[in-house]
């Protein structure tokens, strides 16, 4: 029966995300992305059927599955636009090494006046970094991985919500600017919203989620042990 359950709630995942995104593109309003409320309203569908996360997950780990694939898939517009990545490789890694560290210096700053403990802080600070890296950055440093996978998505969906208002702003609108905010800020999601922009600003931002993941993964361990 369970497995059951988990089926019905995969296809009705597929079906609210499709839904989602119609809604969106016809509204077009930020805080309408589909990945947002596809997500709030399974969480309304499952508080009202009392079905568990667990139960849930026996058919809904067959979308996370595609997680992977989807991500090497964002190689093709890197592959299609790897002439500009070339053009432009010194704005684009002071894009990628100013985000860093503001993401560094804000996410300790935050923990240390939130006076949360070691766990909970290691847990916290790789939330700019894609799930797969983030939740074993917190298993290496004490934290919660499942915990940190849940920062992550909360921090691309923040960023795929708000990124635009803040883009609209700041008055930023080129290809390069859009796409480094968005991968380095909100990773997977935020590539995803890239997207939206055209091809160059998702393979800027596919690139930016990527130098930003492998530095993270080398700079964060470190950083917890001696700042922590």
């Amino acid at each position: 029966m369970i497995y059951i359950i988990g089926i019905v709630f995969f296809f009705l995942t597929i079906l609210a995300y499709m839904g989602m995104k119609v809604i969106y593109e016809h509204v077009g309003w930020p805080l309408l992305v589909p990945v947002a409320t596809t997500t709030m309203l399974l969480i309304v569908l499952l508080l009202a059927t009392n079905i568990h996360y667990e139960t849930y997950m026996t058919g809904g780990k067959w979308i996370n599955e595609l997680l992977s694939p989807a991500v090497v898939a964002l190689a093709y517009p890197l592959y299609r636009n790897r002439g500009k990545i070339y053009q432009y490789m010194l704005p684009l890694f002071a894009g990628v090494a100013s985000g860093i560290a503001a993401g560094l210096i804000s996410g300790f700053a935050f923990v240390k006046m939130a006076g949360l403990d070691r766990a909970y802080a290691a847990t916290f600070l790789p939330k700019s970094v894609t799930s797969p890296i983030a939740m074993d950055i917190a298993s290496m440093t004490g934290g919660i991985p499942s915990l940190a996978a849940a920062f992550v998505v909360l921090s691309g969906m923040m960023g795929a919500i708000f990124g635009p208002y803040l883009l609209k702003m700041f008055h930023i609108e080129h290809f390069l600017g859009i796409g480094v905010g968005y991968g380095n800020a909100a990773h997977g999601i935020g590539t995803s919203k890239a997207m939206e922009y055209g091809k160059e600003e998702a393979a800027f931002s596919s690139i930016s989620m990527t130098l930003s993941a492998i530095v993270y993964a080398f700079m964060l361990p470190v950083a917890v042990q001696y700042l922590l």
